[in-house]
Protein backbone atom coordinates (compact mmCIF):
# COMPACT_ATOMS: atom_id res chain seq x y z
CA UNK A 1 0.00 0.00 0.00
CA UNK A 2 1.11 3.60 -1.14
CA UNK A 3 0.58 5.13 2.14
CA UNK A 4 1.56 8.80 0.86
CA UNK A 5 -1.09 8.02 -2.38
CA UNK A 6 -3.44 7.04 -0.01
CA UNK A 7 -3.12 10.18 2.08
CA UNK A 8 -3.58 11.96 -0.41
CA UNK A 9 -6.89 11.01 -2.00
CA UNK A 10 -8.44 9.43 1.62
CA UNK A 11 -7.89 12.45 3.72
CA UNK A 12 -10.36 13.78 6.71
CA UNK A 13 -11.92 16.49 4.45
CA UNK A 14 -13.80 13.56 2.97
CA UNK A 15 -15.76 13.36 6.61
CA UNK A 16 -16.86 16.84 6.86
CA UNK A 17 -15.59 20.25 9.22
CA UNK A 18 -17.94 19.18 11.89
CA UNK A 19 -16.47 15.48 12.53
CA UNK A 20 -14.25 15.25 15.54
CA UNK A 21 -10.86 13.59 15.00
CA UNK A 22 -8.93 12.42 18.27
CA UNK A 23 -6.88 9.98 19.92
CA UNK A 24 -8.01 8.76 23.32
CA UNK A 25 -5.42 7.38 26.50
CA UNK A 26 -6.94 6.39 30.02
CA UNK A 27 -5.54 7.10 33.40
CA UNK A 28 -4.30 3.73 34.70
CA UNK A 29 -3.11 2.30 31.52
CA UNK A 30 -0.57 5.60 31.43
CA UNK A 31 -0.19 7.86 34.23
CA UNK A 32 2.06 5.62 36.92
CA UNK A 33 2.64 7.63 39.78
CA UNK A 34 0.33 5.33 41.67
CA UNK A 35 1.04 6.29 45.20
CA UNK A 36 2.61 9.78 44.71
CA UNK A 37 1.29 13.14 46.03
CA UNK A 38 -1.51 11.33 48.06
CA UNK A 39 -3.26 9.00 45.52
CA UNK A 40 -5.02 6.37 46.71
CA UNK A 41 -4.74 2.71 46.10
CA UNK A 42 -7.40 1.63 43.26
CA UNK A 43 -8.66 -1.46 42.39
CA UNK A 44 -5.99 -2.37 39.39
CA UNK A 45 -3.42 -1.45 41.99
CA UNK A 46 -4.08 -4.19 44.57
CA UNK A 47 -5.19 -6.76 41.24
CA UNK A 48 -1.56 -5.77 39.65
CA UNK A 49 -0.31 -6.63 42.72
CA UNK A 50 -1.56 -10.20 42.98
CA UNK A 51 0.24 -13.01 42.48
CA UNK A 52 -0.27 -14.52 38.38
CA UNK A 53 -3.04 -12.25 37.83
CA UNK A 54 -0.78 -9.93 34.64
CA UNK A 55 1.32 -10.73 32.18
CA UNK A 56 4.89 -12.00 33.31
CA UNK A 57 3.88 -10.03 37.15
CA UNK A 58 3.90 -6.37 35.19
CA UNK A 59 2.29 -3.80 37.12
CA UNK A 60 1.35 -0.03 36.52
CA UNK A 61 3.78 1.84 38.82
CA UNK A 62 5.44 4.18 36.58
CA UNK A 63 3.69 2.72 32.95
CA UNK A 64 3.96 5.49 30.91
CA UNK A 65 5.30 8.35 33.58
CA UNK A 66 1.90 10.31 32.01
CA UNK A 67 2.10 11.90 35.39
CA UNK A 68 5.77 13.91 34.88
CA UNK A 69 5.68 13.59 31.34
CA UNK A 70 2.19 15.06 30.10
CA UNK A 71 3.55 17.93 28.64
CA UNK A 72 5.67 15.83 26.38
CA UNK A 73 3.10 13.81 25.50
CA UNK A 74 0.74 16.60 24.84
CA UNK A 75 2.98 17.96 22.83
CA UNK A 76 3.32 14.77 20.59
CA UNK A 77 -0.61 15.48 20.38
CA UNK A 78 -0.32 18.80 18.78
CA UNK A 79 2.55 18.23 16.82
CA UNK A 80 0.53 14.83 15.18
CA UNK A 81 -2.22 17.63 14.13
CA UNK A 82 -5.02 16.05 16.52
CA UNK A 83 -7.19 18.36 17.78
CA UNK A 84 -9.15 16.30 20.69
CA UNK A 85 -7.34 14.27 23.47
CA UNK A 86 -9.56 12.20 24.69
CA UNK A 87 -8.42 11.07 28.57
CA UNK A 88 -9.89 10.07 32.07
CA UNK A 89 -9.21 10.99 35.77
CA UNK A 90 -8.13 8.61 38.23
CA UNK A 91 -10.93 8.70 41.22
CA UNK A 92 -8.10 7.58 43.83
CA UNK A 93 -6.01 10.70 42.86
CA UNK A 94 -8.60 12.84 43.68
CA UNK A 95 -10.37 10.80 46.28
CA UNK A 96 -7.76 8.62 47.59
CA UNK A 97 -10.79 6.75 49.83
CA UNK A 98 -13.22 6.91 46.84
CA UNK A 99 -15.33 9.42 49.50
CA UNK A 100 -15.02 12.30 51.22
CA UNK A 101 -11.40 14.71 51.46
CA UNK A 102 -10.82 15.80 48.24
CA UNK A 103 -7.24 15.62 47.43
CA UNK A 104 -5.79 18.55 46.39
CA UNK A 105 -2.88 17.52 44.63
CA UNK A 106 -4.78 15.00 42.30
CA UNK A 107 -7.02 18.57 41.28
CA UNK A 108 -3.89 20.35 40.13
CA UNK A 109 -2.83 17.47 38.75
CA UNK A 110 -5.36 17.81 36.13
CA UNK A 111 -5.93 21.15 35.85
CA UNK A 112 -2.34 21.23 35.05
CA UNK A 113 -2.86 18.69 31.85
CA UNK A 114 -6.44 20.71 31.04
CA UNK A 115 -4.59 23.80 30.67
CA UNK A 116 -1.38 22.62 28.96
CA UNK A 117 -3.96 20.90 26.60
CA UNK A 118 -5.75 24.28 26.12
CA UNK A 119 -2.18 25.84 25.46
CA UNK A 120 -1.51 23.85 23.18
CA UNK A 121 -4.54 24.30 21.16
CA UNK A 122 -5.95 20.55 22.13
CA UNK A 123 -9.40 20.35 23.33
CA UNK A 124 -9.66 18.07 26.30
CA UNK A 125 -12.09 15.61 26.68
CA UNK A 126 -13.20 14.12 29.98
CA UNK A 127 -13.93 10.48 30.99
CA UNK A 128 -15.00 9.75 34.53
CA UNK A 129 -14.43 6.72 35.20
CA UNK A 130 -12.31 4.01 33.38
CA UNK A 131 -12.06 1.14 34.97
CA UNK A 132 -10.02 2.12 38.34
CA UNK A 133 -12.38 2.50 41.47
CA UNK A 134 -10.97 2.96 44.29
CA UNK A 135 -10.06 0.10 46.47
CA UNK A 136 -11.26 1.88 49.75
CA UNK A 137 -14.58 1.11 48.11
CA UNK A 138 -14.20 -1.87 46.92
CA UNK A 139 -13.45 -3.23 50.40
CA UNK A 140 -17.18 -1.91 50.72
CA UNK A 141 -18.23 -3.93 47.75
CA UNK A 142 -17.78 -1.83 45.19
CA UNK A 143 -20.32 -1.61 42.70
CA UNK A 144 -21.66 -4.49 43.51
CA UNK A 145 -22.61 -2.48 46.58
CA UNK A 146 -25.66 -0.37 46.00
CA UNK A 147 -24.27 2.87 47.61
CA UNK A 148 -22.12 3.06 44.57
CA UNK A 149 -25.02 5.17 42.57
CA UNK A 150 -24.08 7.54 45.43
CA UNK A 151 -20.28 7.13 45.81
CA UNK A 152 -20.30 8.00 41.76
CA UNK A 153 -22.65 11.19 41.65
CA UNK A 154 -20.84 12.35 44.07
CA UNK A 155 -17.26 12.19 42.43
CA UNK A 156 -18.78 13.32 39.47
CA UNK A 157 -19.80 16.50 40.84
CA UNK A 158 -16.47 17.37 42.12
CA UNK A 159 -15.33 16.71 38.42
CA UNK A 160 -17.83 19.09 36.99
CA UNK A 161 -17.11 21.74 40.11
CA UNK A 162 -13.11 21.88 39.45
CA UNK A 163 -13.07 21.07 35.69
CA UNK A 164 -16.73 22.20 34.17
CA UNK A 165 -15.45 25.47 33.74
CA UNK A 166 -12.76 24.28 30.59
CA UNK A 167 -13.98 21.18 29.86
CA UNK A 168 -16.72 21.17 27.43
CA UNK A 169 -16.82 17.52 26.39
CA UNK A 170 -17.42 14.56 28.97
CA UNK A 171 -17.66 10.93 28.50
CA UNK A 172 -19.20 9.29 32.03
CA UNK A 173 -18.05 5.80 32.00
CA UNK A 174 -16.01 3.75 29.85
CA UNK A 175 -17.16 0.15 28.32
CA UNK A 176 -19.48 -0.90 31.28
CA UNK A 177 -19.92 -4.43 29.94
CA UNK A 178 -16.24 -5.60 29.59
CA UNK A 179 -15.52 -3.96 33.23
CA UNK A 180 -18.32 -5.56 34.74
CA UNK A 181 -18.09 -8.67 33.13
CA UNK A 182 -13.94 -9.13 32.99
CA UNK A 183 -14.30 -7.66 36.73
CA UNK A 184 -17.33 -8.94 38.63
CA UNK A 185 -17.81 -12.58 36.43
CA UNK A 186 -14.98 -13.42 34.99
CA UNK A 187 -11.95 -12.02 37.21
CA UNK A 188 -9.60 -11.70 34.39
CA UNK A 189 -9.89 -8.14 35.47
CA UNK A 190 -9.44 -6.16 38.51
CA UNK A 191 -11.46 -6.55 41.39
CA UNK A 192 -11.27 -10.14 40.28
CA UNK A 193 -15.06 -11.10 41.09
CA UNK A 194 -16.67 -14.38 39.60
CA UNK A 195 -20.08 -15.30 39.73
CA UNK A 196 -23.47 -14.09 38.37
CA UNK A 197 -23.74 -13.08 42.69
CA UNK A 198 -21.55 -10.03 41.76
CA UNK A 199 -22.20 -9.53 38.38
CA UNK A 200 -25.45 -8.86 38.23
CA UNK A 201 -25.89 -6.33 40.83
CA UNK A 202 -22.73 -4.93 39.36
CA UNK A 203 -24.51 -4.52 36.33
CA UNK A 204 -27.43 -2.35 37.49
CA UNK A 205 -25.50 -0.46 40.21
CA UNK A 206 -23.26 0.49 37.23
CA UNK A 207 -26.50 1.33 34.92
CA UNK A 208 -28.00 3.93 37.50
CA UNK A 209 -24.67 5.77 38.05
CA UNK A 210 -24.00 6.27 34.04
CA UNK A 211 -27.66 7.28 34.37
CA UNK A 212 -27.32 9.78 37.41
CA UNK A 213 -23.48 10.88 36.02
CA UNK A 214 -25.02 11.82 33.15
CA UNK A 215 -27.99 13.88 34.34
CA UNK A 216 -25.89 15.63 37.13
CA UNK A 217 -23.46 16.86 34.50
CA UNK A 218 -26.55 18.06 32.63
CA UNK A 219 -27.78 20.14 35.49
CA UNK A 220 -24.10 21.01 36.65
CA UNK A 221 -22.83 22.06 32.95
CA UNK A 222 -25.94 22.70 30.65
CA UNK A 223 -23.91 23.66 28.32
CA UNK A 224 -21.60 20.64 28.18
CA UNK A 225 -21.80 17.86 25.49
CA UNK A 226 -22.63 14.72 27.51
CA UNK A 227 -22.08 10.96 26.09
CA UNK A 228 -20.60 7.52 27.64
CA UNK A 229 -19.13 4.67 25.78
CA UNK A 230 -19.65 1.78 25.15
CA UNK A 231 -17.69 -1.83 24.10
CA UNK A 232 -19.18 -3.32 20.63
CA UNK A 233 -18.61 -6.39 18.79
CA UNK A 234 -20.31 -7.25 15.62
CA UNK A 235 -21.09 -11.05 15.95
CA UNK A 236 -21.44 -13.58 13.53
CA UNK A 237 -23.20 -16.82 14.01
CA UNK A 238 -21.08 -19.69 13.02
CA UNK A 239 -23.51 -21.02 10.68
CA UNK A 240 -26.52 -20.79 9.64
CA UNK A 241 -28.18 -23.48 12.12
CA UNK A 242 -31.10 -22.43 14.46
CA UNK A 243 -29.25 -23.11 17.77
CA UNK A 244 -26.18 -21.01 16.57
CA UNK A 245 -28.04 -17.77 15.49
CA UNK A 246 -29.76 -18.38 18.28
CA UNK A 247 -26.07 -18.34 20.24
CA UNK A 248 -25.38 -15.51 18.37
CA UNK A 249 -28.36 -13.54 19.44
CA UNK A 250 -27.71 -14.30 23.31
CA UNK A 251 -24.06 -13.37 22.51
CA UNK A 252 -25.27 -9.96 21.05
CA UNK A 253 -27.37 -9.26 24.23
CA UNK A 254 -24.54 -9.40 26.72
CA UNK A 255 -21.58 -7.76 24.28
CA UNK A 256 -23.95 -5.23 23.06
CA UNK A 257 -27.20 -4.21 24.16
CA UNK A 258 -27.00 -4.88 28.23
CA UNK A 259 -26.48 -1.42 29.07
CA UNK A 260 -27.34 0.90 26.17
CA UNK A 261 -31.03 -0.24 26.29
CA UNK A 262 -31.52 0.73 29.48
CA UNK A 263 -30.27 3.88 28.83
CA UNK A 264 -32.39 4.69 26.20
CA UNK A 265 -35.33 3.74 28.50
CA UNK A 266 -35.95 0.63 26.65
CA UNK A 267 -35.35 -1.60 29.95
CA UNK A 268 -32.82 -4.65 29.70
CA UNK A 269 -33.35 -7.11 27.44
CA UNK A 270 -34.73 -9.89 29.35
CA UNK A 271 -36.71 -11.37 26.96
CA UNK A 272 -33.95 -12.37 24.89
CA UNK A 273 -31.39 -13.86 27.42
CA UNK A 274 -33.71 -15.37 30.13
CA UNK A 275 -30.57 -15.25 32.92
CA UNK A 276 -31.00 -11.70 33.20
CA UNK A 277 -34.24 -11.79 35.24
CA UNK A 278 -32.22 -12.42 38.35
CA UNK A 279 -31.10 -9.28 38.18
CA UNK A 280 -34.53 -7.90 39.06
CA UNK A 281 -34.11 -8.79 42.61
CA UNK A 282 -31.80 -5.57 42.68
CA UNK A 283 -33.74 -3.36 40.78
CA UNK A 284 -36.39 -0.60 43.25
CA UNK A 285 -39.16 1.10 41.83
CA UNK A 286 -38.42 3.45 39.56
CA UNK A 287 -35.37 2.63 38.87
CA UNK A 288 -36.18 1.58 35.23
CA UNK A 289 -37.64 5.02 34.72
CA UNK A 290 -34.42 7.14 36.27
CA UNK A 291 -32.25 4.75 33.39
CA UNK A 292 -33.81 6.94 30.66
CA UNK A 293 -30.90 9.26 29.25
CA UNK A 294 -30.60 12.00 26.61
CA UNK A 295 -27.17 11.63 25.75
CA UNK A 296 -25.78 14.34 23.37
CA UNK A 297 -23.53 11.19 21.95
CA UNK A 298 -22.81 7.94 22.35
CA UNK A 299 -19.29 6.51 22.14
CA UNK A 300 -18.69 2.84 20.22
CA UNK A 301 -15.42 1.71 20.67
CA UNK A 302 -15.29 -1.83 18.48
CA UNK A 303 -11.78 -3.40 17.17
CA UNK A 304 -12.75 -6.32 16.12
CA UNK A 305 -16.16 -9.15 15.32
CA UNK A 306 -17.10 -12.34 16.85
CA UNK A 307 -18.00 -15.46 15.53
CA UNK A 308 -20.32 -17.31 18.19
CA UNK A 309 -21.55 -21.12 17.93
CA UNK A 310 -23.87 -22.89 20.09
CA UNK A 311 -22.80 -24.23 23.45
CA UNK A 312 -24.72 -26.48 25.69
CA UNK A 313 -21.64 -26.37 28.01
CA UNK A 314 -21.31 -22.87 28.28
CA UNK A 315 -23.24 -22.05 31.49
CA UNK A 316 -26.14 -19.06 31.39
CA UNK A 317 -26.29 -18.29 27.62
CA UNK A 318 -24.97 -21.53 25.67
CA UNK A 319 -22.99 -19.78 23.26
CA UNK A 320 -19.23 -19.94 22.69
CA UNK A 321 -17.13 -17.76 20.83
CA UNK A 322 -14.93 -19.16 18.20
CA UNK A 323 -11.55 -18.15 18.70
CA UNK A 324 -9.69 -16.19 15.53
CA UNK A 325 -6.85 -18.40 15.71
CA UNK A 326 -9.25 -21.40 15.05
CA UNK A 327 -10.56 -19.76 12.15
CA UNK A 328 -7.55 -19.44 10.21
CA UNK A 329 -8.05 -15.71 10.03
CA UNK A 330 -5.63 -12.60 9.94
CA UNK A 331 -5.51 -11.28 13.54
CA UNK A 332 -3.52 -8.39 16.10
CA UNK A 333 -1.54 -9.54 18.42
CA UNK A 334 -4.37 -9.22 20.67
CA UNK A 335 -6.10 -12.42 19.36
CA UNK A 336 -8.40 -10.18 17.67
CA UNK A 337 -9.49 -10.39 13.94
CA UNK A 338 -8.67 -8.09 11.73
CA UNK A 339 -11.98 -7.60 10.37
CA UNK A 340 -12.51 -3.98 9.14
CA UNK A 341 -15.99 -4.85 8.50
CA UNK A 342 -16.72 -4.71 12.20
CA UNK A 343 -16.66 -0.83 12.55
CA UNK A 344 -19.33 -0.57 9.75
CA UNK A 345 -21.98 -3.05 10.90
CA UNK A 346 -21.92 -1.87 14.45
CA UNK A 347 -22.18 1.42 13.50
CA UNK A 348 -25.57 0.76 11.49
CA UNK A 349 -26.47 -1.62 14.23
CA UNK A 350 -26.67 1.06 17.04
CA UNK A 351 -27.52 3.60 14.14
CA UNK A 352 -31.14 1.86 14.20
CA UNK A 353 -32.21 2.98 17.62
CA UNK A 354 -34.16 5.75 16.52
CA UNK A 355 -32.50 7.34 20.12
CA UNK A 356 -29.36 7.44 19.80
CA UNK A 357 -29.08 11.04 17.30
CA UNK A 358 -25.08 11.19 17.16
CA UNK A 359 -22.21 8.35 17.74
CA UNK A 360 -18.49 8.68 17.82
CA UNK A 361 -16.15 6.33 17.17
CA UNK A 362 -14.30 6.82 20.87
CA UNK A 363 -11.86 4.18 20.27
CA UNK A 364 -10.32 2.25 17.74
CA UNK A 365 -7.05 0.23 17.12
CA UNK A 366 -4.78 -2.44 16.76
CA UNK A 367 -1.79 -4.12 18.90
CA UNK A 368 1.26 -5.43 16.49
CA UNK A 369 4.52 -5.89 17.28
CA UNK A 370 7.06 -3.59 16.71
CA UNK A 371 10.75 -3.06 15.54
CA UNK A 372 12.82 -0.53 16.27
CA UNK A 373 15.52 -0.10 12.75
CA UNK A 374 18.94 0.80 13.15
CA UNK A 375 17.78 4.18 12.55
CA UNK A 376 15.18 4.76 14.66
CA UNK A 377 12.43 4.30 12.90
CA UNK A 378 9.25 2.04 13.43
CA UNK A 379 7.14 0.94 10.17
CA UNK A 380 4.04 -0.35 11.36
CA UNK A 381 2.72 -1.47 8.01
CA UNK A 382 0.01 -3.42 9.73
CA UNK A 383 -1.44 -0.74 12.27
CA UNK A 384 -1.19 1.93 9.24
CA UNK A 385 -3.67 -0.39 7.24
CA UNK A 386 -5.74 -1.03 10.04
CA UNK A 387 -6.50 2.38 10.81
CA UNK A 388 -6.71 3.19 6.86
CA UNK A 389 -9.45 -0.01 6.41
CA UNK A 390 -11.36 1.20 9.50
CA UNK A 391 -11.67 4.74 9.04
CA UNK A 392 -13.18 3.30 5.50
CA UNK A 393 -15.69 1.99 6.63
CA UNK A 394 -16.74 4.82 9.31
CA UNK A 395 -16.78 6.88 6.32
CA UNK A 396 -19.37 4.40 4.32
CA UNK A 397 -21.24 4.39 7.00
CA UNK A 398 -21.12 8.07 7.16
CA UNK A 399 -21.85 7.93 3.71
CA UNK A 400 -24.86 6.43 3.69
CA UNK A 401 -26.41 8.37 6.19
CA UNK A 402 -25.86 7.07 9.47
CA UNK A 403 -25.02 10.29 12.54
CA UNK A 404 -21.40 9.39 12.81
CA UNK A 405 -19.82 12.36 13.63
CA UNK A 406 -15.91 11.53 15.10
CA UNK A 407 -12.69 9.29 15.45
CA UNK A 408 -10.93 8.86 18.15
CA UNK A 409 -7.71 6.22 17.75
CA UNK A 410 -6.80 4.33 20.48
CA UNK A 411 -3.85 4.90 21.54
CA UNK A 412 -1.30 7.85 21.71
CA UNK A 413 1.31 5.82 23.36
CA UNK A 414 1.81 2.04 23.96
CA UNK A 415 0.80 1.77 27.62
CA UNK A 416 0.10 -1.03 30.13
CA UNK A 417 -2.88 -3.41 29.02
CA UNK A 418 -4.72 -4.47 31.52
CA UNK A 419 -3.95 -7.92 32.01
CA UNK A 420 -1.74 -8.13 29.13
CA UNK A 421 0.66 -5.91 30.62
CA UNK A 422 3.37 -4.10 28.26
CA UNK A 423 3.47 -7.07 25.60
CA UNK A 424 0.43 -5.77 23.91
CA UNK A 425 1.47 -2.26 21.89
CA UNK A 426 -1.62 -0.22 20.91
CA UNK A 427 0.02 3.19 20.01
CA UNK A 428 0.84 5.60 17.63
CA UNK A 429 3.64 6.52 19.90
CA UNK A 430 6.44 3.71 20.59
CA UNK A 431 7.65 4.04 24.11
CA UNK A 432 10.86 2.12 25.25
CA UNK A 433 9.75 1.41 28.94
CA UNK A 434 13.52 1.14 29.85
CA UNK A 435 13.40 4.71 29.30
CA UNK A 436 10.49 6.21 28.95
CA UNK A 437 11.94 7.06 25.12
CA UNK A 438 8.85 7.98 22.70
CA UNK A 439 8.83 7.20 19.24
CA UNK A 440 6.51 8.29 16.80
CA UNK A 441 5.84 5.00 14.60
CA UNK A 442 4.76 5.15 10.73
CA UNK A 443 0.63 5.13 11.91
CA UNK A 444 1.22 8.24 13.83
CA UNK A 445 3.52 9.85 11.11
CA UNK A 446 0.22 8.67 8.16
CA UNK A 447 -2.49 10.06 10.92
CA UNK A 448 -0.40 13.53 11.09
CA UNK A 449 -0.57 13.04 7.14
CA UNK A 450 -4.16 12.11 7.08
CA UNK A 451 -5.20 14.88 9.62
CA UNK A 452 -3.12 17.83 7.88
CA UNK A 453 -5.01 21.28 7.78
Amino acid sequence: MDHKQTTDSFNHQLFGSDFSWGISAAAFQTEGAWNVDGKGASIWDTFTHGKGKVHQGQHAEVACDFYHRYEQDIDLIAALNIPNFRFSVAWSRILPQGTGLVNQAGIDFYNRVINYCLQRGVEPWLTIYHWDLPQALEAQGGWTNRDSVSWFSAFTAICAEHFGDRVKHWMVMNEPAVFTGAGYFLGLHAPGRTGLKSFLPAVHHVTLSIAAGAKLLRNLLPEAVIGSTFSCSHIDAYSTQANDVAAASRADVLINRLFIEPLLGMGYPIADLPVLKKIEKYIKPGDLESLATDFDFIGLQNYTREVVKYSFFTPYISAKLIEAKDRKVPTTDMGWEVYPEAIYKVIKKFSAYSQIKNILITENGSAFPDVVTANGLIKDDLRTQYLHDNLQQVLKAKNEGCPVNGYFAWTLTDNFEWAEGYRPRFGLIYIDFATQQRIVKQSGHWYKSFLQK
